[in-house]
């Protein structure tokens, strides 16, 4: 997973999670965004189904490498699904997956990502609150990648910063305001 981009609005601010993507020499990729959080709006399992050669078709050398996509196309988008779950609603769209065409014509997922609003929040509760769901759900796959963990990161970061402006403002308000120290007069009896 790569850290893709930041918008210049902070309210647009977002990570791309998991930019996963395994090195595909010649063979022919294409890019599908689909919301995997909703199975009926997801097609591509259904054509893939429908578009399998027959086994006895393929050599052992294809239907090895066939068996190997079919891993990885399950451990990418379960990797995805569990990042969506935990996005506590900060997930600005569904997963989007990078496909590879195996010998067999269909596409497997090989690499995808998932958009999430990392903004700070308007107070510092909110900004500690957003970072803890921000960092569960870098961290939520079983796998987490380096990019995973480097968000995570971030996101502990943010609310690290988040409780010393609490603090701050806590320190402040206990205080005496100096100008209003000057108009007191303490008289002893």
């Amino acid at each position: 997973m790569a850290i893709t981009g930041i918008s210049a609005d902070a309210n647009q601010a977002f990570f791309l999670l998991d930019r996963t993507r395994q090195a595909v020499s010649t063979r022919e990729r294409t890019v599908e965004t689909t919301d995997a959080a909703d199975p009926e709006t997801d097609t591509t399992e259904k054509s893939e189904e429908t578009e399998r050669a027959a086994p006895g078709e393929l050599s052992p050398a294809a239907q090895q490498q066939v068996g190997a996509l079919r891993k990885r196309d399950r451990a990418v988008r379960q990797h995805e699904q569990a990042h969506l779950a935990a996005s506590g609603g900060l997930a600005i769209s569904g997963a989007a997956y990078t496909f590879q065409r195996g010998p067999d014509g269909v596409n497997y997922a090989i690499g995808g990502e998932v958009s999430i609003d990392i903004s700070p929040g308007r107070t510092p509760e909110e900004t500690i609150r957003r970072a803890r769901i921000i960092q569960a759900a870098a961290l939520a796959p079983a796998d987490p990648s380096s990019t995973d963990r480097a968000i995570a990161a971030y996101a502990a970061q943010m609310a690290q910063n988040a409780q010393i402006e609490l603090a701050r403002q806590a320190r402040d308000a206990s205080q005496p305001n100096p100008a209003q120290a000057q108009d007191r007069i303490n008289v002893y009896a």
